[in-house]
C-alpha cells in the first residue's frame, strides 16, 4: 500500500514513522473531532514514558549529542594555564547549572506530590455531565501536590501553616484542576486583598524573618485589622495546622463551584476530599521538634509509604445546593470565609482517589506542575465568589512568569493526555512543530481545521453557564458578607476540650512573638472576645492583658448561626478506625525477648501497621535466646516524634540497658508527653518506672505477653492520642 492510499499524499514512509514517534503529533492524531479518544488510569504514566530518560548503558554526551571524553578537566592552555573559551563542554555544563533554578512559587513553594487515579461512584453522573464522572469502571489519572503556604522551598514540613491540596485530573476532555487547601475557608473575601495578606504573612522584608511561620508582627497586625480573617485564623491555630500525614488530611475546594448535568441544570457545590485513613494531626510540641529532627517528615512519609505499596486514599464528596436554595442560609455561600455546615448540607461521596506512584523526578514533575482553578471541563463551572474570580486570573499570570512564557502547558507534567489543537504559535520554549499554513480560524487553506465543537453535541465544547446578570458596575461588598465571627464561634464550640486547650496555647505562643504591644492588645481585646469570651480571657491572662467582659464587635459583624456546634468540625469526628499505616517503635537492646519482638511485629503487620525496631545503635542486637536481630534505626535516629506509639518488650538485660541509657528514658518520656500509647511487656514496665512514666492510667498498657496487651493497645492506638492525658502530660519534662 502506497502513501497515497493511506491518504497522506506525498508523505514518505520515513515521515510517517517520524510523525508516529513524535511526542507532540502522536497524541494529536486521533481524528479531526477526537471522538474516540479515551483515557485509562495509566494514561498519564504512558504519556510521560516518552519523556523518561534512563542513563544506564549510555555514553556521556553533550546536549547536542557529542560524546564527552573527559568530564573532570576543563580545556586549558597548559596544565596550569587559563581555561580556554572554546571549551564548549565546560561552557554548556556550567551554563545549564547556572540556570537550573526557576523562580519558586510565591506561595505554596514547598511541596510534595504523587500520581494516582480517580474512579467515580455510581451516583456521580447525576450531578455533572463531565466525562470523568460518567463510568464507575473508568479510572482517570491524577497528579496531586501537597504544600505549605508561607515558607520557601527549603523550609520545614511541620510548621504551623495552611496546607495546599491541589489535584490535576487528566480527563478525556482536558485537564481539570481542583486547587484547594486542607482548611475549608480562607483569610479574605475578595482577591484584591490577596497581595496584602501574602505580604503580611511572608517573612518580614527588613530581615527575612521568620521563615515558614505566622508568629510575627506583620501577620498579626494585618489579621487583627481585617475581622473577615478571624474564622480562618482560628482554623490555623487549631491542630489542623500540622497534619500527621498527608493521608490523614482533609482537602477542600474552598469556594462554591457549579456542576452542570446533562439536562443543563446547574447546582452549587462545595468540594471535599475525605481521607479514608481518618483525620489526625501532630501536636504543637511534636511538630516543633520535627523541625530539627526531620524537616522532611510529611514528604518522606508519603514517599516511603507509596514505595512500600501503602497507598493514600481519599473519597471525593460534594455538598449540593440547588440554585433556588442559594439564599436560604444565614450566611452567603459565595463568601470564601464561610463553610456550609455538614449538619445543614451533608457531604455526598461521589468517587475515590488513590495515590499509588511517586514522581520519577522532583523538578520535572512536582516543581514544574502548574495548577489553575480556571482549568475546567464541560460540566464544571464557576460561581461569583470574588476570591475565586481573582484566582481565575492570577494563577495563569503567575505561571507564565515562573515557567518562562505561555508554553508551560507543553511541559510533560502539564500536558493533557487528550489531543489538543489550536492556533497558538511561537513564544519561548515552543516544542510542538505545527504543520499547515493557517494559524487562524476560520480558514479554508487547511480544510477549516481545527474547528469548534458545538456545546450541544456529544462530547461538546465547553459552554459557560448562562447566569443572568443585571447590575451596575460598583466597587462594594455585599451586606451578606458582613458576618465575620459567627462561624468562628461555631468552630470554637465544636472543638473537644483538648483541641480548645491547644488553640489557647497556639494564640499564646503566636502573640508572644509579636513585638508591638498594641497589636497583641488589639487581638485580645478586639478580636478574640468576638469568638468566645473565655478564649479571650485565657489568652489575655497569659499576656497580662485584661480581656473585655462583652463582645465589642457590632451586631452585623457578630452575625448569627442557626447551629451552636458542628461535631464534624472536630478532628475527633473522623479518627482512624483501625491502626493501618501506623508506625510503632519496638525498643530493644542486648538481652531482649526475641519472641516478644517477633510477635509484636507480626501482629502489627497483620493489622496493616509497621513495627520499627529501635536500638541504641545500628549494631545487631543479641537477644536473650542468642538470636541476632538487626535494628531498623537508632534511638536518636528515629525519635518518638516520628512514630505513633511505643512497645517495650521484656528481657531483663535489655530493659536495664535502656534504663541506664539517657536516650532510652527520654524516648518513653517524650512519647508520654505527646499523648502516645505505650505498652510494656514483662520486665518492660521497669523502663517506664525508671523514666517516671505513670503506669496506672489510660494509654499505658501492661501485660506478661504481647498476646495479653495487643487488643487493648490496638484499640487505644486507633484513637490516635490518649486525650485524657492532655492536662497531665505537660508535667513530663521531656
Amino acid at each position: 500500500m502506497g502513501s497515497c492510499e493511506l491518504g497522506l499524499d506525498d508523505t514518505s514512509a520515513n515521515e510517517v514513522l517520524t510523525m508516529a514517534n513524535n511526542p507532540h503529533t502522536k497524541p494529536n492524531s486521533g481524528g479531526p473531532n477526537d471522538r474516540d479518544f479515551r483515557t485509562t488510569g495509566d494514561s498519564k504514566s504512558e504519556n510521560l514514558e516518552t519523556y523518561r530518560s534512563d542513563a544506564e548503558g549510555h555514553d556521556l554526551r553533550t546536549n547536542q549529542g557529542s560524546r564527552i571524553s573527559d568530564n573532570h578537566n576543563s580545556l586549558k592552555g597548559g596544565e596550569r594555564g587559563p581555561t580556554l573559551m572554546e571549551d564548549f563542554v565546560f561552557r554548556e555544563k556550567l551554563n545549564h547549572f547556572d540556570n537550573e533554578r526557576i523562580p519558586e512559587r510565591i506561595v505554596h513553594a514547598r511541596g510534595a506530590a504523587a500520581h494516582g487515579y480517580f474512579q467515580p461512584y455510581d451516583n456521580a453522573a447525576q450531578y455533572s455531565k463531565a466525562g470523568l464522572f460518567q463510568d464507575p469502571a473508568k479510572k482517570t489519572p491524577v497528579f496531586v501536590r501537597f504544600s505549605t503556604v508561607q515558607g520557601a522551598r527549603g523550609s520545614n514540613d511541620t510548621v504551623r501553616d495552611v496546607r495546599g491540596f491541589a489535584t490535576k485530573f487528566y480527563t478525556d476532555e482536558g485537564n481539570w484542576d481542583l486547587v484547594g487547601n486542607n482548611l475549608p475557608v480562607f483569610f479574605i473575601q475578595d482577591a484584591i486583598k490577596f497581595p496584602d495578606f501574602v505580604h503580611s504573612v511572608k517573612p518580614e522584608p527588613h530581615n527575612e524573618i521568620p521563615q515558614g511561620q505566622s508568629a510575627h508582627d506583620t501577620f498579626w497586625d494585618f489579621v487583627s485589622l481585617m475581622p473577615e480573617s478571624t474564622h480562618m485564623v482560628l482554623w490555623t491555630m487549631s491542630d489542623r495546622a500540622f497534619p500527621r500525614h498527608f493521608r490523614n488530611m482533609e482537602g477542600f475546594g474552598v469556594h462554591s463551584f457549579r456542576l452542570i448535568d446533562k439536562q443543563g441544570k446547574a447546582r452549587f457545590v462545595k468540594f471535599h476530599w475525605k481521607p479514608v485513613a481518618g483525620t489526625c494531626s501532630l501536636i504543637w510540641d511534636e511538630a516543633q521538634k520535627l523541625w530539627g529532627r526531620d524537616p522532611d517528615f510529611n514528604r518522606r512519609a508519603m514517599w516511603d509509604d507509596i514505595e512500600k505499596g501503602d497507598y493514600l486514599e481519599y473519597e471525593l464528596g460534594i455538598q449540593v445546593v440547588e440554585e433556588e436554595d442559594e439564599h436560604m442560609f444565614d450566611f452567603d455561600i459565595l463568601d470564601p470565609t464561610k463553610i456550609i455546615p455538614e449538619e445543614q448540607v451533608p457531604v455526598t461521596l461521589i468517587g475515590k482517589m488513590v495515590l499509588n506512584r511517586n514522581p520519577d523526578n522532583f523538578f520535572a514533575e512536582t516543581e514544574q506542575v502548574a495548577f489553575n482553578p480556571a482549568n475546567v471541563v464541560p460540566g464544571i463551572d464557576f460561581s461569583n465568589d470574588p476570591l475565586l474570580q481573582g484566582r481565575l486570573f492570577s494563577y495563569l499570570d503567575t505561571q507564565m512568569l515562573r515557567l518562562g512564557g505561555p508554553n508551560f502547558h507543553e511541559i510533560p507534567i502539564n500536558q493533557p493526555v487528550c489531543p489538543f489543537h489550536n492556533n497558538q504559535r511561537d513564544s519561548m520554549h515552543r516544542q510542538t512543530i505545527n504543520k499547515g499554513q493557517a494559524s487562524y480560524e476560520p480558514n479554508s487553506i487547511d480544510g477549516g481545521w481545527p474547528s469548534e465543537t458545538p456545546p450541544a453535541s456529544e462530547d461538546g465544547g465547553f459552554e459557560s453557564y448562562q447566569e443572568r446578570i443585571d447590575a451596575s458596575k460598583i466597587r462594594a461588598r455585599s451586606e451578606s458578607f458582613g458576618d465575620h465571627y459567627s462561624q468562628a464561634t461555631l468552630f470554637w464550640n465544636s472543638q473537644s476540650e483538648a483541641e480548645k486547650e491547644h488553640i489557647i496555647d497556639a494564640y499564646t505562643f503566636e502573640l508572644s512573638k509579636v513585638g508591638r504591644p498594641w497589636i497583641r492588645e488589639r487581638v485580645i481585646k478586639e478580636i478574640l472576645p468576638n469568638i468566645d469570651l473565655e478564649l479571650a480571657r485565657r489568652v489575655g491572662e497569659r499576656h497580662g492583658i485584661e480581656a473585655p467582659s462583652s463582645k465589642p464587635a457590632p451586631a452585623e459583624e457578630l452575625g448569627k448561626s442557626s447551629l451552636q456546634e458542628s461535631p464534624a468540625l472536630s478532628l475527633m469526628a473522623r479518627l482512624p478506625k483501625n491502626i493501618r499505616s501506623r508506625k510503632v517503635a519496638i525498643l530493644m537492646a542486648d538481652g531482649v525477648d526475641a519472641d516478644a519482638v517477633e510477635t509484636a511485629r507480626n501482629k502489627l503487620e497483620a493489622e496493616g501497621a509497621e513495627g520499627v525496631l529501635i536500638a541504641p545503635s545500628m549494631a545487631p542486637v543479641k537477644a536473650a535466646n542468642g538470636q541476632s536481630i538487626t535494628p531498623d534505626a537508632m534511638l536518636n535516629g528515629q525519635p518518638s516524634v516520628t512514630l505513633d506509639a511505643v512497645i517495650v518488650p521484656g528481657g531483663e538485660l535489655s530493659v536495664r540497658s535502656l534504663a541506664h541509657f539517657g536516650q532510652g528514658l527520654y524516648y518513653v518520656q517524650e512519647a508520654y508527653r505527646h499523648l502516645k500509647v505505650i505498652a510494656a511487656v514483662g520486665e518492660g514496665k521497669s523502663l517506664l518506672s525508671a523514666a517516671n512514666v505513670p503506669i496506672q492510667e489510660d494509654g499505658i498498657v501492661l501485660g506478661n505477653s504481647i498476646d495479653d496487651i495487643f487488643t487493648t493497645f490496638s484499640e487505644a492506638l486507633g484513637k490516635h492520642r490518649v486525650w485524657s492525658r492532655n492536662a497531665k502530660a505537660a508535667e513530663m519534662p521531656a
